[in-house]
C-alpha cells in the first residue's frame, strides 16, 4: 500500500499529476486544490496518497495535506460517493467549509461540486453529521455546545438560515470565548445577521 510519494513533477493536467519518483512515473489523481499547489515541471513535490485497488485497476489519489486526505476517506464512506465525487467535493469546498456545511446541515453548499445533486448532498450531510467532530478541523467544524447550541436554535427559530447562523455563532464564540452568555451570543448573532 502506497501512503506517500515524494518526487518531481513530470506533468500536471486537469485530473492529476504524473510524479516521477526515481525514474518511475506515478499517475496521481487529485482535487483542484491540490493541483493548484503543484509546482512547475521538474520541481519537487510530496503527496500523501490513498491507494484504491480494484480487480481491474490500481488508482492513486494524492493530497497536499492530511485534512484533505481524511475528508476524502470519510466522504467515500457515504453511499453513492466514489473517489471521483469525493475529489469534486474537495475541489469545490475547502475542508473547513465542508465541515461547516455538514455541521450546519447546508446541503446547498455541497451541491456546488460537479456531479452532486440535492439528494446526494442530503445523504452526505445526513451520514456525516455525527462524524465531523472526529476530524480536528477547528472550532467552526464542530457542533456548537451549550450556549452556542441554544443561540443557534433560537436564531434559526426566528427564521434565519441555519448555515448563516452557525457561521455567525461559531465566529462569535471564537471571538468572545467559550464562556460567553446565551444573551450575549444571541445579541451578537442578531447584529451580525442584520448586516
Amino acid at each position: 500500500m502506497i501512503a506517500m510519494l515524494s518526487g518531481v513533477i513530470e506533468q500536471a493536467n486537469a485530473d492529476g499529476i504524473v510524479l516521477d519518483v526515481n525514474g518511475v512515473g506515478y499517475l496521481v489523481f487529485a482535487s483542484n486544490r491540490t493541483l493548484d499547489k503543484a509546482p512547475e515541471r521538474g520541481q519537487p513535490m510530496r503527496l500523501l496518497i490513498e491507494t484504491h485497488v480494484r480487480e481491474d485497476h490500481i488508482h492513486l489519489y494524492g493530497f497536499a495535506d492530511e485534512a484533505e486526505r481524511e475528508w476524502f476517506k470519510l466522504l467515500t464512506t457515504v453511499q453513492g460517493v466514489g473517489a471521483r465525487i469525493a475529489l469534486a467535493i474537495l475541489s469545490a469546498l475547502t475542508t473547513e467549509a465542508l465541515a461547516t456545511a455538514i455541521a450546519a446541515q447546508d446541503r446547498t453548499a455541497i451541491t456546488q461540486a460537479d456531479g452532486v445533486g440535492p439528494k446526494l448532498a442530503m445523504r452526505v450531510v445526513n451520514e456525516l453529521k455525527d462524524k465531523v467532530g472526529g476530524l480536528s478541523l477547528g472550532v467552526a467544524a464542530q457542533k456548537p455546545a451549550g450556549a452556542a447550541s441554544e443561540a443557534v436554535s433560537a436564531l434559526v427559530n426566528l427564521g434565519y438560515p441555519r448555515a448563516d447562523v452557525h457561521n455567525v455563532i461559531a465566529e462569535a464564540t471564537r471571538r468572545l470565548g467559550a464562556e460567553v452568555s446565551l444573551d450575549t451570543l444571541i445579541r451578537t448573532g442578531l447584529k451580525e445577521l442584520a448586516r
